[in-house]
């Protein structure tokens, strides 16, 4: 009889605290209690077993600890009783804290704050090579100023390539009178140079795909909204693509696109980006930059709400404000409520539709109301004209005679450089014109 083969053992779960803080007159989406539990999801997402919380309320950070010495020694005593590996922060630490707690809590307990709990699932979940670089970089350039001898040799340097723990490479011999440190910390700015380089090639190319895309006259849809909304599901069911779906955050990063044919018969292209969040750190909108310009550069967007949430208008507000950032806020929107199949009662669909001009209703999973969706995008881009007010340099002439052909000029005047026109274009023309918008208004 073989000799039966022993169960594996799974490694436990690290044990993590967490520490929401309630800052007296700092602009909130989600109250203390909700950013709290959302910060839970991200932790569990990142393979973390939440054991415990803390809260405080106060009137501005302490300049050393964040949170006042006393909440330090509380923080302490609960991460001692609960036998805690990991301290997670609501809001981003600035060096001074991460430093200052550091040195509290020594190497028994990790300090980490919303933002490198964010970085870590990215790295988790960077299936490509371009991910893999931007999730780096993001890394590389929030860790700089906060690098301290406990990093020495970059042992703790959780390098790109899904997360894998890695190092740097090539840590040079010291110079005269140099220490580690800064030898870190020139190998550092030395890598950040180099993941900027190739993701500047990264760029170009992604440029020169979407040249080639608008010169096809194919539109371009992006899916937008606050992670775990449903996008990656809603790009399965429009197109049958098998685009990986979990109920957990940022299940998915790398951009896909899949073409999908509208009930006029016309094809358009839909594109699946990453999820947004409160609280995105700068670090990865500016290292994501190549794949956020999928957004920019759409004809129109799919902004996906899932209308079950209990924050979903605060949800709402947090991809707005993304969408301002990345300077896609003025691309014509679709609002899209998904999840009606969780709703016990269609009404509060009804009800949240007519806040919106633009709004659909529907379930991803189910595939209710997706004919319905998919009309509403088909009489935006081929049956609506934009009124939009542009200055179109004289180099980019293919557009002013675009303009001519398949708009409507209202007004139009030659200057030196270009020419300032105020026209009706289609829909499905918008990203091309996008750069050289002024001002946009449906008509």
């Amino acid at each position: 009889m073989p000799k039966r083969m022993p169960e594996p053992t799974l490694k436990p779960k690290e044990r993590a605290i967490l520490v929401g803080v309630d800052i007296k007159k700092q602009n909130k989406l989600l109250s203390l209690q909700d950013s709290l539990n959302e910060l839970q999801m991200l932790a569990e997402t990142a393979g973390l077993n939440v054991v415990g919380k803390i809260t405080q309320n106060i009137i501005a950070p302490n300049p050393k600890t964040f949170v006042g010495k006393g909440k330090v020694a509380e923080i302490q005593n609960l991460a001692e009783e609960k036998i805690a590996d990991v301290i997670i922060f609501d809001d981003e630490l600035s060096p001074r804290h991460q430093r200052e707690l550091d040195e509290i809590f020594n190497e028994n307990v990790r300090i980490l704050d919303r933002t490198a709990l964010i970085l870590d699932i990215f790295a988790q979940h960077a299936n490509t090579r371009e991910g893999a670089l931007q999730v780096e970089l993001a890394q590389y350039e929030y860790r700089l100023p906060r690098l301290t001898r406990a990093w020495t040799h970059l042992a703790r340097q959780a390098g790109g390539g899904g997360g894998r723990t890695g190092s740097v490479g090539g840590v040079g011999l010291r110079g005269p009178g140099e220490t580690q440190l800064e030898v870190d910390r020139r190998e550092i700015r030395r890598r950040i140079d180099s993941l900027k380089n190739s993701l500047e090639k990264v760029r170009a190319h992604r440029e020169r795909y979407r040249s080639r895309r608008k010169n096809s006259q194919i539109p371009v849809i992006a899916l937008v909204g606050y992670t775990n909304s449903g996008k990656s599901t809603l790009l399965n069911q429009l197109s049958d693509a098998d685009v990986y779906v979990a109920d957990k955050l940022f299940a998915t990063l790398d951009p896909t696109t899949r073409k999908v044919e509208l009930p006029n018969s016309k094809e358009v292209l839909f594109t699946d980006t990453v999820g947004f969040i409160q609280k995105l750190p700068t670090t990865l909108i500016a290292a994501f930059r190549a794949t956020l310009e999928e957004i920019v550069d759409a004809d129109q967007l799919l902004h996906i709400l899932d209308i079950t949430h209990p924050n979903v208008r605060q949800h709402a507000k947090a991809v707005y404000n993304t969408l301002k950032e990345i300077g896609a806020d003025h691309i014509p929107t679709i609002t899209v409520m998904n999840k009606i199949d969780l709703l016990k009662d269609t009404e509060v669909a009804r009800k949240a539709l007519q806040q919106f001009d633009d709004a659909v209703a529907i379930s991803a999973l189910t595939g209710e109301a997706i004919d319905d969706l998919l009309n509403l995008v088909k009489r935006r881009l081929y049956e609506s004209y934009l009124s939009i007010n542009l200055f179109i340099p004289y180099k980019d002439g293919r557009l002013i005679s675009l303009i001519h052909e398949s708009g409507q000029v209202i007004n139009e005047k030659n200057t030196d450089e270009g020419i300032i026109i105020q026209a009706k274009i289609p829909g499905r023309y918008y990203g091309q014109f996008r750069k050289y918008v002024r001002e946009t208004k449906k008509s």
